[in-house]
C-alpha cells in the first residue's frame, strides 16, 4: 500500500509515476473519499464532544436539587438526538474509509526511477549474459521429449490423475528434482547466509492482502471450498514474508544485513488468462515447486539487498553451467507490488529462446504497509517499515527443464551437472531405459 501522506501531498505526482506501470490513478476520486472521510469524521468528533457535555449536564442538574430521574428525563432528548446523528456519522465515517481502503488496495506499488519505460517484455532492459549456448550436433529435442525417452515425465497419467497443466515425475527424473531442491537449499543456507524455514501451504486472505495478491489476483489463486477462507499459496513469498506481519522488529533481530529467509514449497496457480499458452511440457504448470528466498531489511539496505539476492540465485544456474541472461522488468512488465524487479532467463535450446527462472524483487515498504511489518530504529526508538524482497532461487521445474534440454546427449541420456553429483548418490548421467 502506498504512504497515504505521499498521496495526499502529491496526488498528482503519484499519478503521473504510476503512469510508468500503465496504471491510472483515480486522483478526483481518491480526494474525494478522503475529504468524505475527513469530514465525516470530524463531525463524529464534534458529535461526541457534544454528547459528552450533555451527559455531564446530569450531574449538574442533580447538584441543582433535581432528582437522578429527573435529571436523565431533562437532557434525555438533547442525548437521543445525538446519538441519532452520531451513529450516523460514524457509519459515514466507517463507509468512507472502506471505500478509500479499497480503492487503495488496488494501487499497485510505484516504481523506482531506474525502472524503464515500456509496455511489455519487448522493452525490458538486458543488464548481462552469461555462459555461452551449447552447439549440438544432432537435433535437440526439448525437455518432454528427452524426459518420456527417459522414462521420467509422464503427462498422461497426470491428466487422469487431475487434468491438464500437471506432471508425473518418476525414476531418475523424480531423483533429479528432488536433488536440485537439496542443492539451492544447502547453497542458500550454507553459501549465503539464508535461514531455512518451513511453513503451511495454506493461508488466509489477510496474508495474500498483504504481500499483494489480493484483491487484485484472486482468479490466479485456488481457494478451498468452505467456511475456513483458506487459499492454496501461489509461491512461498506469501506465508514466509507474512511472518513479519503485525511485528515489530528490534534492530538486534535484524542484524547487519537483515533477515534473510529461505523455503522451498510447493506453489500453486490456476494460470488464469494462459490459456494456450505453453501447453506442452512443464513450463507452465498449475502445480509446481520452488526455493524461495526472502529478505526483510531496513529501507538504506534495500538497493544492496535487490543485487545480493538477484547474486544468490545467479549463482545457482551458474553452479548448473545454465546459459542465462538478466534483465530489469519495463514498467509495464512488472508485477503489483514490485518497485523494481530483476528476471533470469535460462537458455532453451528446445524452445531455441531465454524463458524466466526466477524473478527478484524490491517491494519497498509497499508489502509492509499492508502486513504493518516494521522495526525500531534505535536512534529514534520509534517504529518504522520494512522493506521487503524476494527472488526464486530458482523454480525447480524449469531448472530442470533447462537441465534436460541442456545437458542432452544424442544416445538419448543426460549428463549430470558435476554440481549436482554428490546430491545424485554419485550418478553421473541419466540414461534411458
Amino acid at each position: 500500500m502506498l504512504d497515504l501522506k505521499l498521496l495526499r501531498q502529491d496526488p498528482e505526482g503519484v499519478a503521473d509515476r504510476l503512469r510508468k506501470k500503465h496504471f491510472e490513478f483515480d486522483v478526483a476520486r481518491f480526494l474525494a473519499l478522503d475529504a468524505e472521510r475527513k469530514r465525516a469524521e470530524t463531525e463524529s468528533q464534534t458529535l461526541q464532544s457534544q454528547r459528552n457535555q450533555a451527559a455531564r449536564q446530569v450531574g449538574v442538574l442533580i447538584k441543582q436539587g433535581l432528582s437522578v430521574d429527573e435529571a436523565k428525563a431533562q437532557v434525555a432528548d438533547t442525548l437521543r438526538t445525538i446519538d441519532e446523528r452520531l451513529e450516523a456519522a460514524v457509519q459515514q465515517t466507517r463507509t468512507a474509509q472502506q471505500q478509500l481502503d479499497e480503492l487503495l488496495m488496488a494501487v499497485p506499488n510505484l516504481p523506482a526511477d531506474r525502472v524503464p519505460e515500456g509496455a511489455d517484455e519487448t522493452a525490458n532492459a538486458e543488464v548481462l549474459r552469461w555462459g555461452e549456448p551449447r552447439a549440438f550436433d544432432f537435433e535437440v529435442r526439448d525437455h518432454v521429449d528427452v524426459g518420456q525417452r527417459l522414462a521420467g515425465l509422464d503427462f498422461d497419467a497426470a491428466a487422469k490423475l487431475t487434468g491438464s497443466r500437471f506432471m508425473v515425475l518418476e525414476g531418475q527424473v523424480a531423483r533429479m528434482h528432488r536433488a536440485l531442491i537439496q542443492f539451492m537449499l544447502d547453497t542458500h543456507t550454507t553459501r549465503h547466509g539464508y535461514r531455512e524455514v518451513y511453513v503451511p501451504y495454506l493461508v488466509n486472505a489477510d496474508s495474500l492482502r498483504g504481500t499483494g495478491q489480493l484483491p487484485k489476483f484472486e482468479e490466479d489463486l485456488f481457494r478451498l471450498e468452505g467456511d475456513s477462507g483458506y487459499y492454496l499459496i501461489p509461491t512461498a513469498e506469501v506465508p514466509v514474508t507474512n511472518l513479519a506481519r503485525d511485528r515489530i522488529l528490534e534492530a538486534d533481530e535484524l542484524g547487519e544485513h537483515g533477515v534473510k529467509l529461505v523455503c522451498h514449497t510447493p506453489c500453486f496457480r490456476s494460470e488464469a488468462g494462459s490459456y494456450g499458452r505453453d501447453t506442452r511440457g512443464m513450463i507452465r504448470q498449475h502445480q509446481f515447486e520452488k526455493v524461495e528466498l526472502v529478505q526483510l531489511v531496513r529501507p538504506e539496505q534495500a538497493d544492496a539487498a535487490l543485487e545480493a539476492l538477484t547474486g544468490h540465485a545467479e549463482y545457482i544456474l551458474q553452479a548448473l553451467e545454465l546459459p542465462y541472461r538478466k534483465v530489469l522488468l519495463c514498467g509495464g512488465d512488472m508485477g503489483f507490488a514490485a518497485a523494481a524487479t530483476y528476471d533470469l532467463e535460462v537458455w532453451l535450446p528446445g524452445q531455441s529462446q531465454y524463458r524466466e527462472i526466477s524473478s527478484c524483487s524490491h517491494f519497498g515498504d509497499f508489502q509492509a504497509r499492508r502486513m504493518m511489518a516494521r522495526w525500531r530504529n534505535p536512534a529514534t526508538g520509534k517504529p518504522e517499515y520494512l522493506h521487503t524482497l524476494n527472488g526464486s532461487g530458482l523454480a525447480v521445474g524449469r531448472t530442470l527443464v533447462a537441465i534436460l534440454e541442456n545437458y542432452q546427449q544424442a544416445d538419448g541420456s543426460v549428463t549430470v551437472p558435476e554440481a549436482l553429483v554428490p546430491f545424485m548418490g554419485g550418478l553421473r548421467a541419466l540414461t534411458p531405459g
